[in-house]
């Protein structure tokens, strides 16, 4: 979820800096090798300490704690990342001409409304299939109107109505049949 841009604190800036120094060193080719040490001091000590129940839980800690953070790590590369993504993909959008703005800021939607959106270019892609052109097909009306006319495709004109290539209803996007 975003939020709208808030100043933070000294200690915030520290851990984003941090983290991002430690999610950028955990994807290494240092670390691995030296996850890969570690076990292998761990096994190689193991006749040292009689394969004790203390020896096994040393590695089986450690592994534990360092789980638990990279789980907080790699989510946070994650969130980072996604976000990133999704405002390239608005940015392209809001870019192109023809291009429904409704999809800018489409991941806040609910599920239901996903599912719906979803339905529609599901529902345009099966009509686009029948296309001779099927770049030239941006709403289920403006194919439906197309097909039923026998035209062959034109461009979209911006900002007109679906019968002149106007962007997508999707919430007015008939139920698929079942």
């Amino acid at each position: 979820m975003t939020h709208p841009h808030r100043p933070r604190s000294s200690i915030g800036r520290m851990l984003e800096r941090g983290s991002g120094y430690i999610t950028h060193w955990s994807g290494s080719s240092w670390a691995f090798a030296l996850a890969m040490l570690t076990i292998v001091v761990w096994v190689v000590t193991g006749p040292f300490f009689g394969f004790s129940d203390t020896w096994q839980l040393v590695i089986n800690t450690g592994t534990t704690v360092v789980t638990f953070l990279m789980v907080f790590l790699i989510q946070r590369a994650q969130n980072k990342e996604s976000l990133a993504v999704q405002l390239k993909l608005n940015e392209i959008v809001a870019a192109l001409e023809g291009a429904s703005n409704r999809l800018i800021d489409i991941e806040n939607l609910s599920e239901a409304e996903l599912d719906v959106i979803h339905r529609h270019y599901h529902k345009l892609a099966e009509i686009a299939k029948h296309e001779s052109d099927i770049r030239r097909s941006h709403s289920i009306e403006e194919a439906r109107h197309r097909s039923r006319a026998g035209h062959k495709s034109r461009p979209r004109a911006a900002g007109g109505s679906p019968e002149d290539g106007a962007a997508c209803e999707p919430s007015a996007s008939p139920r698929p049949p079942a």
